[in-house]
């Protein structure tokens, strides 16, 4: 019987989650990705799956149904591995902790929790001693705190490499070094991609190029206004231990929804199961620009001394940054392109890419096969005001979409 054929563009958390969803399925999928497999902005994140951080509306439901479904597609990964392979997910359903250091902060965080519990988020407020027992490195300056025991940690890069691996195990393939440079269609529906290497021909086309899909999306014919936006952590030598939850500040919720283009930083600070320290975090709006800024660096971890002073003598061994699919309305944009048949996008996840990912492939397969899906999806469409604006100019000129056969 014959399968449809799906080339999903993006091999990084996105892409890789929704391969894996549909070849499971029982698709025939095929994975282009212009770089390497988790090589670009998922490799560059911190790995962090939550709800801690999303008031009440249609990202908090992807997002809870997103944590439902981790559990679940980890335990279907190892039931298709050997017990001898080494986890490269290094899942950790540690919790996080929002906390107030201002009077201000906790008359902001209070109410928004209210609203999380109403919306089915379990947001448990912690009295002094509860905070400095969970936390006893922890700032005494403080003046509210909700823990947040859903919120859990992977290691990104392994964890989109699981999701992979597993969907090249149920059929899918992977071509690297395969960079999308214009579309082919015939009567007006897209057949193909052109590629360097020339045109791949599928059913369905899927855009999971994170803070490349606007560039994507252009070259084939449609605008779609997904930004970069970047972001920078900083790593810690190895520590004892030292930090047991994700703690962030209560700001770090305002930075997230915000839209402005200017640099942002707020209190992130989190451990690895390798015992080193991630400090975050910033976002700014400098297109594509890779450059490191000391200023952007030092604010970073200013922030992250007032949460845990006693990191002051501690040593940073490096840092990184990437770029983060950025939407003006903040949500993703999940579903098919009505501008041009043939043509779906699963992006616009800005930094929750991690803890949405999973969700989103859900998404998309029950809408390829037109099942009712887990949550209403109409909140992410394509063809909402936000998203049909021209996408930044690309640095290049790309190759124009051609109509072909």
């Amino acid at each position: 019987m014959d399968r449809t054929r799906v080339v999903i563009i993006g091999a990084g958390i996105i892409g890789a989650a929704c391969a894996r969803e549909l070849a499971v399925a029982g698709f025939d999928v095929l994975v282009l990705d212009r770089a390497g497999a988790a090589a670009a902005t998922t490799s560059h994140g911190e790995g962090n799956i939550l709800v801690s951080d999303k008031g009440p509306g249609p990202e908090l439901q992807l997002a809870q149904l997103s944590r439902r479904l981790w559990p679940e597609v980890l335990a279907a990964i190892a039931g298709r591995t050997s017990p001898d392979e080494a986890d490269p997910v290094e899942w950790d359903p540690k919790g996080g902790i929002v906390v107030a250091t201002t009077a201000e902060g906790a008359e902001a965080l209070l109410p928004f929790a209210a609203a999380q519990r109403t919306a089915g988020v379990r947001a448990e407020s912690m009295d002094s001693d509860a905070l400095t027992s969970a936390e006893p490195f922890l700032t005494e300056r403080r003046t509210a705190a909700v823990y947040y025991p859903e919120d859990a940690q992977v290691q990104p890069a392994g964890a989109a490499t699981a999701l992979l691996a597993d969907a090249l195990r149920a059929g899918a393939r992977l071509r690297t070094g395969q960079e999308v440079l214009g579309a082919v269609t015939h009567g007006g529906r897209l057949t193909a991609v052109r590629t360097v290497d020339g045109p791949v021909g599928a059913d369905v086309f899927v855009n999971a190029a994170g803070p490349w899909s606007g560039e994507v999306a252009r070259r084939l014919g449609v605008p779609l206004d997904i930004r970069p936006r970047r972001g920078e952590v900083l790593v810690t030598t190895p520590l004892p231990p030292t930090v047991f939850h994700k703690v962030y500040d209560a700001d770090y919720v305002g930075a997230v929804g915000s839209g402005a283009g200017d640099l942002q930083t707020s209190a992130v600070v989190e451990s690895t199961r390798a015992g080193s320290v991630l400090l975050g975090s910033s976002r700014r709006r400098v297109g594509f620009d890779e450059r490191m800024r000391p200023e952007v660096l030092s604010a970073i971890a200013g922030k992250a001394l007032k949460l845990f002073p006693s990191l002051a003598g501690v040593h940073v061994m490096r840092a990184y940054g990437g770029f983060r699919p950025y939407v003006p309305d903040h949500l993703p944009v999940i579903g098919a392109d009505p501008r041009l048949p043939g043509l779906w996008h699963a992006t616009g996840h800005e930094g929750a890419g991690i803890g949405l990912s999973v969700g989103t492939a859900r998404l998309v397969r029950e809408l390829l096969t037109d099942t009712a899906p887990a949550i209403d999806a109409s909140p992410f469409r394509v063809d909402r005001p936000a998203v049909l604006g021209e996408a930044p100019t690309a640095t290049h000129t790309p190759t124009p979409t051609e109509e072909g056969s």
